[in-house]
């Protein structure tokens, strides 16, 4: 209880990822040491793990930048880009008659995790010499065998519990490309060692780092194509378009990978919101490298960690506007109704005085950015516009969320706003009373009346 009291009393503590050069694992892990997280939190992580895996870390430069590397090794082989890491494998593959897929389900089997001790350093062994490793008959690393592996494992229960979310959007991205269940994924296409190293150890960095609320840029793609199990695939790979839905993204140009699936999938539980940098008192500064040396871009990541100001975070909203003067008013209620269905923040009509003393409505929709499209073309195919107007603009909103209260009618959802924690606003769910007050036969102003009551003893 007192060190809840304390956290709150604190100011938040915000980290802003800058992924102007992409996102990957070992990126990201690079920067939290960077910034901070000790070596030795990342060691007792993987030991933890129990996977035959250890941590390799050192400074290096790209392009003029200063940045930690970390490497991941599984057995002694190093983790590689996994266009390298495949085209490997066809090679091995091909010499030895194994398709790739098997041969990475027997890199799986021979660390540890099913197969002896022993025999797993025998295959190993085999491996090293050049000689095919023997022929066994798992079926891959499914989610449920991850799962097992990290619930296991000595660490906390919250890095444990975001580690399995990041894999379960991975899981559930591969899954929707393949068209199977998320069971039946088989983590080929991330290689599970690696990947596990990674996201169990940034779970870990950020708590370790007690960071609030990560903020993210947009993401720097890359383009060009990349080799990985299923042949040869445009940039961004399928599995980590999936994992990108909803985020704002770009390619600078370069022709390479520089979003992983793996970094996605972190990046998607991890980041709260996408927005510019925010407004924060600078503590500590992390560089995170990757593998290659790109001509003309750092290769990093950048960790920007921070006490959060008294300012209202600003975001980044689209705002679209149409003049209306031959609508029928029962179709403008229904074009609103539609937006706010779409995912509109806000929708509003205004009523003007046109040219020839027309009566008429000036429809504005706020937005996100990723749903302007949507908005104005439901804009265009329900309202009789011949124009829509659109512009960027920027605002501060409260913190809000929605609390559950009872009332002798039945339960009522109450949106609260607070600043900085404190609690400004709050008000009844005006469907919720609505809905009460028809069911009850009672005045809908007693329901709101009794939900508002009712919060605010709960709140005392």
């Amino acid at each position: 209880m007192i060190l809840r009291v304390l956290r709150d009393l604190r100011r938040m503590r915000i980290a802003y990822l800058d992924c102007f050069s992409g996102m990957s694992g070992d990126m990201f892990l690079g920067a939290l040491v960077d910034a901070g997280v000790p070596a030795k939190v990342f060691e007792e992580t993987v030991a933890a793990l129990a996977i035959g895996a250890r941590l390799e870390i050192s400074r290096v430069t790209r392009c003029g930048i200063s940045a930690t590397k970390v490497d991941v090794y599984v057995n002694e082989e190093k983790e590689l880009p996994r266009e390298v890491f495949w085209e490997k494998q066809r090679e091995h593959a091909h010499s030895h008659q194994h398709s790739p897929i098997e041969l990475k389900e027997h890199n799986f089997s021979r660390t540890g995790t099913s197969a002896p001790h022993q025999h797993a350093r025998q295959e190993h062994a085999h491996s090293r010499a050049g000689a095919p490793a023997p022929h066994r008959h798992e079926h891959g690393h499914g989610l449920n065998e991850i799962k097992a592996v990290i619930a296991k494992a000595k660490i906390s229960e919250l890095a444990k519990k975001t580690a399995v979310a990041i894999f379960q959007v991975l899981g559930e991205a591969e899954a929707k490309i393949h068209s199977t269940d998320v069971e039946s994924v088989h983590f080929h296409e991330v290689g599970a060692l690696d990947a596990m190293v990674d996201i169990v150890c940034a779970s870990m960095g950020v708590e370790a780092l007690a960071i609030d609320e990560i903020v993210c840029s947009p993401l720097n793609v890359g383009g060009g194509t990349v080799k990985c199990a299923h042949g040869t695939l445009p940039v961004p790979a399928p599995a980590t378009v999936e994992l990108l839905k909803g985020v704002p993204v770009y390619s600078s140009g370069v022709q390479v990978e520089l979003v992983t699936p793996t970094g996605a999938a972190i990046v998607k539980i991890l980041a709260k919101r996408f927005a510019a940098f925010p407004e924060m008192k600078i503590e500590k500064v992390g560089y995170g490298a990757g593998s290659r040396d790109l001509p003309g871009q750092p290769n990093v990541v950048r960790l920007t960690i921070g006490e959060a100001q008294a300012g209202l975070p600003a975001e980044t909203i689209t705002v679209l506007e149409a003049n209306l003067d031959d609508l029928n008013p029962q179709v403008f209620g229904y074009v609103m109704d539609r937006l706010l269905a779409t995912g509109a923040l806000d929708v509003f009509g205004v009523p003007v005085q046109m040219k020839k003393s027309r009566p008429g409505m000036v429809l504005t929709v706020l937005a996100q950015p990723e749903d302007a499209e949507k908005v104005v073309q439901i804009i265009f195919s329900e309202t009789t516009t011949l124009g829509v107007r659109q512009r960027t603009e920027h605002r501060r909103a409260l913190a809000r969320k929605w609390v559950s209260v009872s009332t002798q009618w039945g339960e009522v959802r109450m949106k609260v706003a607070s600043l900085n924690g404190s609690v400004t606003n709050y008000a009844p769910e005006y469907e919720d009373c609505r809905k009460l007050a028809e069911a009850g036969g009672v005045p809908l102003k007693r329901v709101m009346q009794e939900a508002v009551q009712s919060y605010l003893a709960k709140k005392g």
